[in-house]
């Protein structure tokens, strides 16, 4: 990390994460193996990689809500469950191997490439969303088990949150979003702490990492979801494709 171009570089990937994080989903699929390219051993990278989200999810969340856009209590109640998963997630990431750590992202990144070309495609009509009763529950048991992931690799995880969001609850693509970032800002907390306490955090990039994400957030959640997200799917599906085989392969 001390060639001139890496922080630049750690900028406008951010930018771009943020942006696809905020429209989707996704976006960690590029930065954590950047991140692990750039030099950093996979489990720093992990850890790294949260300070961004964190501002990334506080930033969508501010920019969401400036627009009127919502969706607590039901948003804090998903949150609180996946806070308690990700501790969990969390500190199984910290003593993986990276080696394996590599072979789980590239496989997940298969699998988010999958979902992204062949899963069901999501309206933007509106629908009656169903928030309480055994919908809510559901919910809370689902985003527990999100949250163990998100605190163990996160990323792909927005893809599986909007399509949950979607056809369980019956959320626009939008108030999913919205729900999805706050969400994910709030588990990220408790996910940061353990990774924090087992000195798995490099905070000078990923305050700079953050910088970008922070941006790229900000700006996609002042603009319509529809717009670029054609181009997003596709920018992301190759670059997924082209980093999964790298990393296979990367020792």
């Amino acid at each position: 990390m001390e060639e001139w171009y890496a922080y630049p570089l750690l900028i406008l990937v951010g930018f771009i994460v943020g942006f696809i994080n905020t429209v989707a989903g996704g976006g960690s699929l590029l930065s954590l193996p950047i991140l692990i390219f750039l030099g950093l051993p996979s489990t720093l990278a992990n850890g790294t990689n949260r300070v961004a989200v964190i501002f990334q999810t506080a930033m969508a969340t501010v920019g969401f809500k400036s627009k009127g856009v919502s969706t607590f209590p039901f948003n804090f109640y998903l949150g609180c469950s996946a806070f308690l998963g990700s501790i969990v997630g969390a500190n199984l990431a910290v003593d993986i191997s990276g080696t394996l750590f590599n072979r789980i992202l590239a496989i997940v990144m298969f699998c988010v490439v999958l979902i992204i070309a062949f899963g069901p495609k999501m309206g933007m009509k509106e629908v009656q969303e169903r928030l309480t009763g055994k919908y809510l529950w559901l919910g809370i048991i689902a985003f527990f088990f999100f949250g163990v992931y998100g605190g163990f690799i996160n990323a792909g995880i927005g893809f599986i949150i909007m399509l949950f969001l979607h056809y369980v609850n019956r959320m626009t693509l939008v108030r999913s979003n919205a729900t999805k970032v706050a969400v994910v800002f709030m588990y990220m907390v408790s996910a940061l702490a353990v990774f924090a306490w087992n000195d798995q955090v490099d905070w000078k990039i990923g305050l700079i990492l953050a910088i970008g994400n922070g941006s790229g957030a900000w700006v996609a959640s002042r603009i319509s979801v529809n717009m670029g997200d054609g181009f997003v799917k596709k920018f992301l599906i190759i670059m997924v494709l082209i980093l999964a085989i790298k990393l296979w392969f990367y020792r």
